[in-house]
C-alpha cells in the first residue's frame, strides 16, 4: 500500500517537472492570448454583436472569450504553469546549489583527460616555489585561486561569475512574480468607460462587468476642446479635470489636461482621454428665419430631430448637427445643421445650414431663409478607467526578467585548474557558456604562462 501511494506521488511530481508540460502550457497560453487580442474583451461593441451569429455569440460568452484574463481556465492554466515552475526549480536547485558551494577543487583524470582547454609548461624551480608563483600569476590575471594539496600535487582552482548559473531561476521568479501581479491585479482591479459633461462630475464608475464602485472623490470635467485638422479630422481632444475630496479640489489634482497617451491619476485609479461627443438629449439648437420679401425675423429653437411647424405653416425639422462641417464640405469649417424644410403645397427640402457662412444659406433661392445661430449643447468627455493594483508587482517582476536573462545570457561561469607536479604545471579550463570566448581568453592566460620566468 504505501510502495503504490509512493509510486503515484512520484508519477504526480515527475508530471509536473515536466518539460513536454512546460511546452504544452507555453504553446497553450500562446493560442489563448492570440485568442484575447482578436476578439474584443469586455463590454461588447454594438456592431460586433450585430455581426456575429447568436449562437457564436454564445458560445464564446460561455467559454469566457470575452473576458479571457479573467476566465476561470485562463487562471488554471497560470496556476499549472507557476507549479510547473516550481516543481522544475526544486528539483534542480539542490544540484546547482551544490555544484556552486562545492565546486570541484582536485581534478581529477578522467577531467583532464576531457578537457578542451589545457596548457603544459615546465620549470626548474621547487614546486612550492611554483605554486607561490602560479598563485600570484592567476590572482592578478583571472581570480584569486583556493590551493589543495592531493596526492603530491598543488591544485590550484579558480573561477568567476559562479552565480550565472542561477539566471535561469530568476528568470523563472520573474514569471511568477508576473503571475502574482497579474492575479491581484484581476481579483481586485476593475476597468471600464465613463462619460462626464462639461461643467458636471462623478462620484462612481460602472465597470465592464457592470459593478458600480463608488470613487471615494469626485472627479469634475471643467471644460472639453476638440481641435481639427483642415480635412475635418479631429486632431487632439482635451479635457480639463478636478479631482474633488470632501467637495475641495486637491492642489497637484486641479485642472489637469488630459490627452490622449497623457492620462490623470488618483488614488491608483487612471483615467484615459478616449472619445468625446455632444450631449443632444435636453439641448436646444438656435436658429432664425427671415423672409426674403422682407419682414421680421422669427428665431426659435428645437432639440435634434425634432420637427415644428413656422408661423406660416412651414414645417422644419432638425435632423442632425456637426461640430465641424469640414469633413463633409472641404470648403468650409465650423458648426452646420442638416435639416428638413417643408413648405406649403411642395414636397420637403433636406439642405445644409451654416452657422459661420450666413451668406451662403442667403444664395439659396427659397422664400425663406434660415440661419444657425449656435446651441447650449454641453460637449461630454468619453474616459476609459482602470485600476490595477498588481502593476507595481508586474513591474517588478519585468525587471528580475530583464536582470535573469542578461545573467543567463551574458554572463558564464569559467573555471581554471592549474595542477603543480615536480617540473610541471598544467593548466585546464572550462566554461558554461560561450566556449569561443572563453576560447579566446584562455588562450591568452596560456600565452602569458608560457612568458613566466621562475
Amino acid at each position: 500500500m504505501a510502495t503504490n501511494e509512493r509510486s503515484f506521488v512520484q508519477l504526480v511530481w515527475d508530471f509536473f517537472c515536466s518539460l513536454k508540460l512546460t511546452i504544452f502550457l507555453l504553446i497553450s497560453l500562446a493560442l489563448t492570448s492570440i485568442i484575447g487580442t482578436i476578439l474584443p474583451q469586455g463590454q461588447l461593441p454594438p456592431e460586433y454583436v450585430a455581426q456575429i451569429s447568436s449562437m457564436k455569440l454564445e458560445i464564446y460568452s460561455k467559454l469566457g472569450f470575452f473576458d479571457m484574463y479573467h476566465s476561470w481556465w485562463f487562471i488554471t492554466l497560470l496556476y499549472v504553469f507557476s507549479l510547473n515552475l516550481i516543481s522544475c526549480s526544486i528539483k534542480r536547485l539542490p544540484h546547482v546549489f551544490k555544484f556552486i558551494s562545492e565546486p570541484v577543487l582536485v581534478l581529477s583524470d578522467s577531467m583532464r583527460n576531457s578537457s578542451s582547454q589545457k596548457k603544459e609548461i615546465t620549470f626548474t624551480a621547487s614546486p612550492d616555489k611554483a605554486k607561490d608563483r602560479l598563485t600570484e600569476f592567476i590572482s592578478k590575471e583571472f581570480a584569486t585561486p583556493i590551493i589543495t594539496e592531493h596526492n603530491g600535487e598543488f591544485h590550484l582552482f579558480s573561477q568567476k561569475s559562479v552565480w550565472s548559473r542561477l539566471g535561469v531561476y530568476v528568470v523563472h521568479l520573474s514569471i511568477l512574480v508576473i503571475f502574482i501581479g497579474a492575479i491581484i491585479g484581476s481579483l481586485f482591479g476593475f476597468k471600464g468607460f465613463v462619460t462626464i459633461l462639461e461643467g458636471s462630475g462623478i462620484t462612481s464608475v460602472q465597470t465592464n462587468n457592470g459593478k458600480q464602485i463608488p470613487l471615494g472623490f469626485e472627479l469634475f470635467c471643467d471644460k472639453f476642446n476638440v481641435t481639427f485638422y483642415n480635412t475635418g479630422a479631429p486632431k487632439e481632444f482635451r479635457s480639463t479635470l478636478t479631482v474633488l475630496k470632501n467637495g475641495k479640489p486637491v492642489p497637484s489634482r486641479t485642472k489637469v489636461k488630459v490627452i490622449v497617451n497623457d492620462p490623470l491619476t488618483y488614488n491608483g485609479i487612471t483615467f484615459y482621454q478616449s472619445s468625446y461627443g455632444q450631449a443632444t438629449e435636453s439641448s436646444e439648437y438656435y436658429f432664425t428665419m427671415t423672409p426674403r420679401s422682407g419682414g421680421s425675423s422669427d428665431k426659435f429653437a428645437i432639440h435634434e430631430g425634432e420637427q415644428i411647424t413656422l408661423k406660416d405653416g412651414t414645417t422644419f425639422k432638425l435632423l442632425e448637427v456637426t461640430q465641424e462641417v469640414r469633413q463633409f464640405m472641404p470648403e468650409f469649417s465650423g458648426p452646420a445643421a442638416r435639416v428638413e424644410v417643408g413648405y406649403k403645397g411642395k414636397a420637403p427640402q433636406t439642405f445644409i445650414v451654416l452657422k459661420n457662412y450666413p451668406e451662403i444659406n442667403a444664395q439659396r433661392g427659397d422664400d425663406l431663409i434660415f440661419s444657425y445661430d449656435g446651441s447650449n449643447a454641453r460637449m461630454y468627455t468619453g474616459l476609459q478607467f482602470a485600476k490595477d493594483p498588481g502593476v507595481e508587482i508586474v513591474w517588478l517582476g519585468c525587471f528580475l526578467m530583464v536582470a535573469g536573462l542578461i545573467i543567463a545570457f551574458f554572463l558564464s561561469h569559467k573555471r581554471i585548474w592549474i595542477v603543480i607536479t615536480k617540473g610541471h604545471a598544467r593548466m585546464y579550463g572550462n566554461a558554461s557558456k560561450n566556449h569561443a570566448a572563453f576560447g579566446m581568453q584562455f588562450d591568452e592566460l596560456a600565452e602569458k604562462l608560457s612568458n613566466l620566468k621562475f
